[in-house]
């Protein structure tokens, strides 16, 4: 069975920093292009990071550039997205996907292209 688990979101003030994880079964994820979403209430999903099928090229919405990172670990089979000077408007639900789709920097937020979806975990940004 391919399954995601996310982990690692909670509560923090902004500022601060998360790490979330989201750790691959049933498929070896080095085979894949793997990206971060999120969505926040009333809002639709957004693209917020990926990590290329080849090369591991890395990709980042504008919002994010300079305060996230991607990385993957193909040994534990596990990506992470480290996030850092967190925001109030970073709030969101956050998952991670999967493609076999070769994604370019115009092509990578299309989520039509992603097959497998985590369940999600939540990062709140609040005083």
């Amino acid at each position: 069975q391919v399954q995601f688990v996310e982990s690692g979101g909670g509560l923090v003030q902004p500022g601060g920093s998360l790490r979330l994880s989201c750790a691959a079964f049933g498929f070896t994820l080095d085979a894949y292009g793997i990206a971060w979403f999120r969505q926040a209430p009333g809002k639709e999903r957004e693209g917020v990071s990926t990590t290329t099928r080849i090369g591991g090229i890395t990709y980042y919405a504008d919002s994010v550039t300079g305060r996230f990172a991607i990385s993957r670990d193909n040994a534990k089979n596990t990506v992470y997205l480290q996030m850092n000077s967190l925001k109030p408007e970073d709030t969101a639900v956050y998952y991670c996907a999967a493609t076999t789709v070769l994604s370019d920097a115009t092509t990578w937020t299309q989520q039509s292209c992603y097959r497998n979806w985590g369940q999600g975990t939540q990062v709140t940004v609040s005083s």
